[in-house]
């Protein structure tokens, strides 16, 4: 064998072995691979193709591959989209690399070209009795596989090339990678010729094996479908015999069809389904998949109704001993009620509840539920990101199953429930769809008549459906949904709701639950009061229901322990139960104060004070800001100082004053992040009462976004603003004018006991605040 030696690119194949006299394409991408081709175009054509023993590797090295190869001349290029290149290539001779270099962006190496051996100890008789032999096996091979292409079939049957014609049969019949491999490494003649008898009658064994099996299947086939006639005739004789009793499961499907309160349109569906059905084999999966389908669509209420109560004074007394408060949801559901009773339909309201945690946003709509004698679904929807959460996932997909609001409704047995849509402002979205978008058609009165459900594909009518949604915060909510929703501020609730809840609800609540009887345990109003103030801070009342659990709960052992009959919770013995207060509300200070101001602010668990505190002194006319202050406050800090020095001669502070000093602005809690335009009224007139040595009234505290001329405009959470002014004992409160109407809906027992002064200006702010 004479050893010709070349350099030349390598081409690393994935699960293919090319073979020597073969015309064959492939797809690259991988870029070492395209450098490849792209060099061997530049230079003479010419690449290896060598296989690799992994197909999953991405980056081979010389152990990776196979050392045996074929040399190919590249014949074509076709660039497809995706990085792709279609490469045509003929191979031309065996091809053995001796070493691999790697510092060029593609693999070369030194390939030494093997030659056919053998050939020329054969006489030209041997060599027509091989060109005969396999040829015969090939013959064989076509009757066995009718799919092998005629023409190629021709092609081989004519060859009289003994090595061309061993090549075609290797590239052409279905042989394994490896054993195409195998017969690639064969230079003898006579070794290839008998590699490749051997793998073509092992491949004639398989085909007529297969064929054995598929007559076997079909014989099987043959015989369901005699059980399908059978069972046919056997169903004639049952009703013949009038044995009414033994019903097949279609049959009973269909008789379930007939007491089914649904239109007509359903029904056919239903039973064109149940056709289907009965056409299949019980052992099929398509059997099983179909069962649990038309099982589904006789389970749910298509027009089945309940009776909605339509007493409005039963709602209200129903909604009044669940709830205390709430009144502008209870006065859109008894709103509901009389429209549906002079209507004798109307349109269900799509209502949604937002506010903080712990403020019985969930437990209303229960209590809706109850006064319009409703079934109650509730679906969560914290976390949910797949839109086939909501809209079902196609039947095509194993383990398919309906959406959430589909399921609901299987649950509740009727068209018309109550559907509470929990924490709908915590769904999210991900690369499965936008499940927001999925709730568009739900909650939209207008399309939802007719809400198609993947699983389900029939229309079904959600108009009827009463939704209530809850959300702690709109934000992240998109705007075309929040559209579709009737907003209902569910705000902070104040001491003396909170109170009133206590001794109604959660006191009769945790004493049932912690096993004792009403007359073991009373808690004075003033025990629970200091429990609201000094032991939770929330907008809520859960928080608060926890102590109250933890008091039952020491209360049950004591009783337990010491054989007492009663116990009796005070304001003096409270610190016995629950530890030493945990909060404390910053009350006013007792003495007027130059550079401190008590500002008001809102919080998600419900409204706070804030004492802001300014300091001049000599420098440079630099302004500090401190207290994990947010952008907008600094920037409300910085029109405050503005408006200050534009009305600086109406005050009499030098010109030279903010060159000479620095003014330093600090809001305590300095661990607590703090932000928002509100407190501009507030620290602009600390800085002016510091600037000019004027003292602010002590018991005054005022929120309000302050403009670079003065203005005060309005700002919103005025309910728990109010609220914490009072814990603080202020007695003065300055609100913006164009609040006014937000102060006016609050209710008397919160606006009582502290005088609201409405501002427009600061002009006005000042003559209040600055003691004269």
């Amino acid at each position: 064998m004479t050893e010709i030696r070349k350099i030349m690119p390598i081409v690393a194949l994935r699960g293919m072995t090319i073979l020597p006299d073969t015309l064959i394409h492939f797809d690259i991408n991988r870029k070492i691979t395209i450098n490849a081709v792209e060099t061997a175009m530049e230079q003479d054509q010419q690449v290896l193709l060598l296989m690799q023993k992994d197909p999953n590797i991405e980056d081979p090295q010389i152990d990776d591959l196979y050392q045996i190869g074929t040399v190919a001349e590249i014949k074509q290029l076709i660039k497809l989209p995706g990085d792709v290149i279609r490469v045509m290539v003929h191979g031309l001779e065996r091809g053995q690399i001796s070493e691999i270099y790697t510092d060029q962006p593609y693999l070369y190496g030194e390939v030494e070209v093997m030659e056919d051996t053998g050939l020329e100890d054969l006489s030209e008789v041997e060599i027509t009795a091989y060109i005969r032999g396999i040829k015969s096996i090939l013959e064989v091979y076509a009757l066995e596989n009718p799919r092998l292409s005629k023409d190629n079939l021709k092609s081989m049957l004519l060859d009289e090339d003994i090595r061309h014609l061993l090549n075609s049969i290797a590239s052409n019949i279905s042989f394994s990678y490896e054993e195409k491999q195998a017969l690639l490494e064969l230079c003898d003649i006579s070794e290839r010729y008998e590699k490749t008898c051997v793998a073509l009658t092992n491949e004639i064994e398989i085909l007529r094996i297969r064929k054995e099996f598929q007559a076997k299947v079909k014989e099987k086939v043959d015989k369901n479908q005699k059980e399908y006639i059978m069972r046919e005739q056997l169903k004639i004789i049952r009703e013949e015999l009038g044995d009414k009793d033994s019903l097949t499961e279609a049959e009973e499907f269909l008789e379930r069809v007939k007491k089914l309160k649904a239109s007509k349109s359903v029904k056919e569906q239903i039973e064109k389904e149940i056709e289907r059905y009965k056409n299949l084999s019980n052992n099929s999966s398509e059997s099983s998949v179909l069962r649990g389908y038309i099982e589904t669509l006789l389970a749910l209420p298509w027009d089945k109704v309940s009776k909605d109560n339509k007493d409005i004074k039963n709602a209200k007394k129903v909604l009044d001993e669940d709830h205390y408060g709430l009144k502008k949801v209870k006065d859109r559901i008894i709103e509901f009620l009389a429209v549906r009773s002079l209507t004798k339909k109307g349109e269900s309201p799509i209502i949604c509840l937002v506010g903080p945690p712990g403020t019985g946003k969930t437990s209303i709509a229960r209590s809706v539920a109850k006064a319009l004698d409703k079934e109650y679904v509730r679906i969560s929807l914290g976390g949910v990101r797949d839109e086939a959460e909501i809209r079902g996932h196609r039947r095509t997909y194993v383990g398919a199953m309906p959406g959430r609001i589909i399921n609901g409704l299987k649950n509740a047995g009727v068209k018309n429930p109550l559907m509470l849509l929990d924490e709908i402002d915590k769904v999210s979205n991900d690369y499965k769809g936008d499940t927001f978008s999925a709730l568009l058609e739900v909650l939209d009165a207008e399309q939802n008549k007719r809400f198609v459900d993947h699983y389900i594909e029939i229309p079904t009518d959600l108009s009827e459906v009463l939704f209530i949604a809850t959300a702690n915060s709109v934000q992240t909510i998109p705007r075309p949904l929040l559209d579709r929703m009737e907003l209902i501020e569910v705000n902070s609730y104040s001491e003396n709701e909170k109170v009133h809840i206590a001794k109604e609800h959660l006191i009769k609540k945790q004493i049932k639950k912690n096993g004792l009887k009403e007359e073991q345990l009373s808690i004075s109003d003033k025990a629970i009061s200091r429990t609201i103030t000094g032991y939770t801070k929330e907008a809520g009342v859960r928080n608060l229901e926890r102590k109250i659990g933890e008091i039952c709960r020491k209360v049950a052992r004591e009783i337990l322990e010491n054989d007492k009959n009663s116990i009796k919770i005070t304001e003096k013995n409270l610190e016995k139960y629950l530890g030493k207060e945990r909060y404390r509300f910053n009350e006013i200070n007792k003495e007027d104060e130059i550079g401190i101001v008590r500002g008001l602010a809102w919080t998600s668990v419900g409204g706070d004070t804030l004492q802001i505190e300014v300091n001049v002194m000599p420098g440079k006319g630099s302004f500090e800001l401190t207290g994990k202050l947010g952008d907008v406050m600094k920037e409300s800090a910085k029109a405050g100082i503005s408006y200050i020095r534009s009305i600086s001669n109406q005050y009499g502070i030098d010109k030279d004053f903010f060159a000479k000093n620095d003014i330093h602005i600090h809001i305590p809690e300095g661990a607590v992040p703090k932000d928002g335009p509100s407190a501009g009224i507030t620290m602009a007139t600390a800085m002016l009462s510091a600037i000019t040595g004027t003292k602010v009234r002590a018991d005054i505290a005022m929120t309000g976004e302050i403009t670079l001329r003065g203005r005060v405009l309005p700002i919103g959470g005025l309910k728990e603003k109010i609220l914490a002014a009072k814990a603080a004992k202020v007695k003065l409160v300055l609100v913006p004018k164009k609040n006014m109407s937000d102060i006016e809906e609050l209710e008397k027992e919160i606006v009582s006991g502290i005088d609201i002064k409405f501002v427009d200006t600061m002009e006005e702010v000042l003559s209040y605040a600055l003691v004269k």
